[in-house]
């Protein structure tokens, strides 16, 4: 999930900003009325000092506080009930974004070939990946998973190197090498006082934190070059489209008895679960979205890169987690590699 602190689409601010040629063809042909109201909240927008600062930094703002909403859920809820439930909950109002911004929810200019690519990219990055996230959460808190979480930079630098044929440079590599201390170090910390973790918990925590990141990078890597030149909000539709269609085979690989869809029947958890999947899964996406069009990207993505902070910070304040020394310094080292890894 790794929500707007995420590179995906990072160097495509391109589409976003122009809306591609599939985003152009769509506003075409939008009534006159839609599209004079288009043309004024974007006019309004640019003419508001720092709009894209603001945008950019509330992305991994609002990705917190839906974090730490999601670790309070996943103590009823189980992840595969979480995240069957957060992504039908936000099809709707996704589809509603992706036409009041003038893009399609067709094929556009796309071959199916493509589109079945975008599929693919969103059955693992939110459908598989989400579900490893929440299980990651729920294993280890919201503290330690934003140290983890710090790991999918670095999967996306190693992955381009290797499938799309990018460099890395000397910095990127010691901001690797740093991440990999942080994420290694999370092994010999401790959990609260109410959650004792074991070393067991602490390494299978790292098992499925890395593994969440190794997906979602690969789901960015496979169409980050059909990324490049599509229609952000276009190409997100999709995506998600794709994370829907792998729900029924996440069913078939975990046993009946941990889908606890049952839970869901539970209002009192809908008062945490429902902001929790609309902050997480379509606020954040959105108010990224707009940093990205309206920001300079190195910008956007130095602010978007603060979600590590904003979530250890908030599982301190609001979930009692401990700030221990070992975790200030790991965090702290992770967040260095991660400007390092970004910037280098």
């Amino acid at each position: 999930m790794n929500g707007p602190s995420s590179d995906l689409n990072r160097g495509n601010h391109r589409g976003s900003g122009e809306n591609g040629a599939n985003g152009i063809a769509s506003v075409r042909n939008l009534p006159s009325t839609t599209l004079t109201l288009q043309l004024q909240l974007r006019a309004m927008l640019e003419d508001i000092p720092y709009i894209g600062e603001m945008f950019a930094l509330a992305a991994p703002i609002t990705w917190s506080f839906a974090v730490i909403l999601f670790r309070r859920t996943g103590e009823v809820v189980p992840p595969v009930a979480l995240t069957t439930f957060k992504t039908f909950l936000v099809l709707p109002l996704f589809a509603i974004t992706v036409l009041i911004t003038g893009d399609s929810l067709g094929l556009g200019d796309a071959s199916w070939n493509e589109v079945f690519l975008l599929l693919v990219s969103g059955a693992l990055g939110l459908g598989v990946s989400d579900l490893l996230f929440f299980y990651t959460l729920n294993r280890v808190g919201a503290a330690l998973e934003s140290i983890l979480n710090t790991a999918y930079s670095p999967t996306i630098i190693v992955l381009s190197v290797l499938f799309l044929g990018e460099t890395l440079g000397p910095i990127q590599v010691l901001g690797v090498g740093l991440i990999l201390g942080a994420v290694l170090a999370v092994g010999w910390m401790k959990g609260t006082p109410e959650q004792s973790l074991t070393r067991r918990d602490l390494w299978i925590g790292i098992a499925l934190g890395t593994t969440t990141a190794l997906t979602q990078g690969v789901s960015v890597v496979t169409v980050k070059p059909l990324l490049e030149r599509s229609p952000l909000m276009w190409a997100n539709w999709w995506r998600l489209l794709g994370g829907i269609l792998s729900l029924p085979l996440l069913l078939i690989v975990f046993p009946r008895g941990s889908w606890g869809f049952r839970k869901l029947a539970d209002r009192h958890i809908w008062r945490v679960m429902l902001p929790g999947s609309i902050l997480g899964t379509y606020v954040s996406l959105v108010v990224w979205l707009a940093g990205m069009k309206y920001a300079q990207a190195s910008v956007a993505a130095a602010l978007n890169q603060t979600a590590t902070l904003f979530t250890f910070i908030l599982a301190v304040i609001l979930l009692g987690e401990p700030a221990t020394r070992i975790r200030i310094a790991g965090l702290a080292v992770g967040f260095a590699g991660v400007m390092l890894v970004t910037f280098g």
